[in-house]
């Protein structure tokens, strides 16, 4: 009972001291700001071979079209997905190397610019020095299409005399769509479909027992790793980008800087990915 009793102590200390450790502050506030972590997509993206021009390209909008909330309690007016669909696809498609994207989703901000330059240089006479916008050879359209929650769960956990511990994970999915428009003629040169998952896993141990007459040791200590949607949304959307790029190489949509590049690691990576053609 006494070996008992200096355990149950000795473990009351260590929870104590985890409880501590979660509870402070110390590192978690005042924290400088950093880059957004990339997922291994990125560089695939920035890895790309060459292309013979950049193409300029339009982006309007990449909207979530799942029309999914998050469940409560978080929030029934948050958004299960990022909003920010747009800004992350003119991100991916700078990032390429294969695209110029061009300012169009705040393109009213845009002329309202334009025009208090234009009339400040006419009245110096000099209203012919504001060039005109470049225009897009290529429209991006699509969108955050599906999220599926659940799409697979489980757990595994065991107890004993009041002493347990438990796992417990969830996998859910994020799906987007893209596709390359040519603006003369309307006509989708290239449709992509990609996904990725969003993996969410809790770990917890506890101790539920009495050690003597009317004294209960009750302890609990626990872990919960969130993988952010937005980083999977980023990665979906780079994935699509890459794809988007082979798809249009072998169709000779556009073209390489460097011929001998069709068969790039990268480019033959994404081709073996991609589901066979029915």
């Amino acid at each position: 009972m006494k070996a008992l009793r200096i355990g149950c102590l000795s473990g009351l200390i260590f929870l104590g001291g985890c409880v501590s450790m979660v509870t402070s502050p110390e590192g978690l506030e005042g924290a400088p700001a950093t880059l957004v972590p990339r997922a291994g997509t990125y560089l695939d993206l920035t890895s790309l071979p060459r292309p013979a021009a950049p193409i300029l390209t339009a982006v309007y909008d990449f909207r979530d079209q799942t029309g999914q909330y998050r469940p409560q309690p978080a929030s029934t007016f948050s958004t299960a997905v990022t909003q920010g669909g747009a800004a992350m696809l003119s991100s991916a498609l700078a990032d390429s190397g294969w695209f110029v994207p061009l300012e169009r989703v705040g393109l009213q901000n845009l002329l309202t610019e334009r025009r208090i330059i234009r009339a400040n240089l006419e009245r110096n006479g000099r209203e012919h020095e504001l060039g005109s916008l470049n225009a897009a050879r290529i429209l991006m359209e699509g969108g955050i299409i599906a999220y599926d929650s659940n799409m697979k769960t489980g757990g595994v956990g065991a107890e004993y005399f009041g002493i347990g511990s438990s796992g417990q994970y969830q996998v859910d999915q994020v799906t987007v769509n893209l596709r390359a428009v040519d603006i003369a003629t309307g006509e989708v040169l290239a449709n992509v479909t990609t996904s990725k998952t969003v993996y969410s896993y809790e770990v917890r141990a506890g101790v539920y027992r009495f050690v003597s007459f009317r004294r209960l040791l009750e302890a609990e200590a626990g872990y919960t790793h969130n993988e952010p949607v937005q980083m999977a949304v980023m990665s979906a959307i780079e994935s699509a980008v890459i794809h988007l790029v082979t798809q249009g190489v072998d169709r000779g949509l556009w073209n390489l800087a460097n011929p001998g590049d069709h068969n790039h690691e990268i480019l033959m990576a994404y081709r073996e990915s991609a589901p066979p053609m029915l």
